[in-house]
């Protein structure tokens, strides 16, 4: 799934590309893209149309564009495959086009396209600015609201697992299983080691360790395992090779040479070195 980085890849195009246009049409080509938008497919295609677009924001995995007049926004979550798509208005329907955005100056459609359908897109609220369906989501640690010291206080408050907390969204935002692994990589933590352990100094480094390694993939464009993980132009990214755990099982550790390995995690995989990351006793 699209974590952070892959999300603000998107972001930044949508920015350039949309924001300041005005929407003169919408059409859901597929129901379940706007299954969580009550009213159904007519009334947000209603709304919509005539609203301009003002921003492009982001909170942990979600993207909103603030709409004018209501204070709303329309959300969209990529899910496991969802792509937003800047596309000339002549070209033809990608084969799993789900909502497609046309606007008053005739220039590139935003279409949302999304082949196993478990993204979404809606019109919602905004609470401070927030969507509202959104708001108990966790600020994450690139936002300026992001407090350092109450994160360290609330993760040592856990008593669980530190990768288990981090990828936990009511405590920090848009950490996800690779970039996970990444940073306990750096911060030399075993996934399995208990949040009430950790002294402050240590998840600062962590939490330096977090801001790292999505910072570098952001300047590669984000993580791309297969053609589903793409920007708005359709370019897929590449921090794939820069990784140093996640799936790298029995490569040896840039570090120490030691081979890395992989441990089952939450139906999903946890990628360690054995040597720098030493399992909690």
């Amino acid at each position: 799934m699209p974590e952070l980085p892959e999300v603000e890849v998107v972001r930044r195009g949508l920015a350039q590309w949309v924001t300041g246009r005005e929407i003169a049409a919408a059409e859901v080509l597929h129901p379940r893209a706007i299954r969580r938008h009550a009213p159904g497919a007519d009334e947000f295609t209603a709304r919509l149309k005539g609203r301009t677009v003002l921003s492009a924001e982001r909170r942990g995995k979600y993207l909103w564009l603030p709409m004018s007049g209501a204070e709303e926004a329309l959300l969209a979550h990529l899910g496991m495959s969802g792509q937003l798509l800047v596309v000339e208005p002549d070209s033809p329907p990608e084969k799993h086009l789900r909502v497609r955005l046309r606007f008053e100056d005739g220039g590139p459609d935003l279409r949302f396209v999304d082949q196993r359908t478990f993204g979404h897109v809606m019109l919602t609220g905004l609470a401070e600015g927030v969507p509202e369906p959104i708001a108990h989501i966790a600020p994450d640690p690139f936002e300026p609201v992001f407090d350092d010291a109450e994160f360290a206080r609330r993760l040592r408050a856990r008593r669980t697992e530190i990768k288990r907390a981090l990828l936990d969204q009511s405590l920090i935002s848009g950490v996800g299983n690779i970039y996970a692994d990444e940073a306990l990589w750096i911060a030399r933590l075993h996934w399995a080691r208990q949040t009430q352990t950790l002294t402050r100094p240590k998840v600062a480094e962590l939490l330096a360790g977090v801001r790292a390694v999505m910072s570098s993939a952001l300047e590669q464009g984000g993580t791309s395992f297969d053609s589903l993980y793409v920007n708005v132009n359709g370019e897929s990214g590449y921090f794939e090779r820069s990784l140093e755990a996640y799936g790298r099982r029995d490569l040896p550790c840039s570090r120490c040479g030691t081979a890395i390995r992989r441990e089952p995690f939450m139906n999903r995989s946890s990628y360690f070195c054995p040597r720098c990351q030493r399992r909690p006793r």
